[in-house]
């Protein structure tokens, strides 16, 4: 029984995990797809939809008796939510990783969950009470893992040597030293529309409690979304054609194991634990980058990058413990009888 108390209280967590493992090896997938040529608002609009497709048949049958009815004011909701999480972030997103490379994005994203903690204490949907050690504790561990952040983007320090060869080569042109600047701001403006989307999925969720459909929907808006702006900016017909070839594995991995099941973890979670903690698990994922680009794809590694990882790791211990206050609190509040 103890057992079993212990595994739903740290589900939450092993998910984020496992979540952020996912969204590892996506960084070097899609880098490896676009050295190869493949055009990323094409390769959005095709992981969305595969997405989608995979996710239909599970929310059809498994949330049949749970999905809210579709109105036109959810149906407009659902299309905002779209476009701030793929129309938007996505397609700035992977197009700054045209620019930069997976370890200075996988820093940058860890903003994310400062900008969103600002928001949603800002919408009273975060509790922050600073007499409280735990209220302080979320405060100070949001700061120290933007700070541990700011150290990994601005300073690198000595590099360290290579220990051996690369074990695994990612084949194609690089550009990312052509325009830094503008990865950069792609980004960042990335990061800002990304908060405001983890925001906007905690109310959806109040009126649309049905994570499976409301990942379906997402996936096939923003499909249809990313297909209408790629078109746009995109006359060649020959970037709409993919081979059997890593073009077409990082859509089915992007597509099912993203956009369909991280996803639909990260919806759960939302619900479950708030906005906030889902976006504090970002930082693994930063170390995690480093780790396989340092060891495994043979990139430089800078002392500054494994200085900031310690600090980000201290923040994020400091943020969990304060908002392991809140459910202390919820729980409280539900234990108390009724008068």
């Amino acid at each position: 029984m103890e057992g079993a108390s212990m595994f739903v209280k740290f589900k939450p967590h092993f998910l984020m995990v496992l979540a952020q493992l996912g969204y590892t090896f996506l960084y070097f997938v899609t880098e490896a797809s676009f050295n190869h040529g493949m055009n990323p608002h094409v390769y959005i609009t095709y992981r969305h939809f595969v997405a989608g497709i995979v996710m239909l048949p599970f929310a059809y049958f498994l949330e049949r008796k749970v999905r809210p009815k579709l109105t036109v004011a959810l149906f407009v909701e659902i299309f905002i939510l779209s476009l701030l999480g793929v129309g938007l972030t996505l397609n700035m997103y992977f197009a700054s990783l045209r620019y930069t490379s997976p370890t200075f994005i996988a820093s940058l994203v860890n903003s994310v969950a400062a900008l969103t903690f600002v928001i949603a204490v800002v919408l009273r949907l975060e509790v922050l009470d600073l007499r409280n050690p735990r209220g302080m504790a979320k405060l100070l561990g949001t700061l120290i893992s933007l700070v541990g952040v700011t150290t990994m983007t601005l300073y690198k320090g000595p590099m360290m040597k290579n220990l051996w060869d690369p074990l695994i080569h990612i084949q194609g042109k690089t550009v990312m030293h052509e325009e830094w600047l503008k990865g950069s701001i792609l980004t960042v403006a990335s990061c800002i529309t990304w908060s405001i989307w983890y925001i906007m999925q905690a109310f959806t969720l109040k009126r649309y409690p049905a994570q499976l459909s409301l990942t379906t929907w997402m996936s096939f808006i923003g499909a249809a979304q990313s297909a209408i702006f790629t078109v746009i900016v995109q006359h060649n017909r020959a970037a709409w054609t993919i081979g059997f070839n890593i073009d077409l594995w990082s859509t089915i991995y992007g597509g099912v194991v993203i956009s369909g099941v991280v996803i639909f973890i990260q919806l759960w979670c939302t619900e479950a634990k708030g906005p906030v903690f889902v976006t504090i698990f970002n930082p693994l994922s930063t170390i995690l980058v480093a780790v396989l680009a340092y060891f495994v794809f043979g990139e430089k590694l800078y002392c500054g990058s494994i200085i900031g990882a310690v600090i980000v790791i201290a923040g994020l211990y400091l943020l969990l413990w304060g908002k392991e206050g809140d459910q202390k609190v919820h729980a409280t509040d539900e234990e108390q009888p009724t008068k």
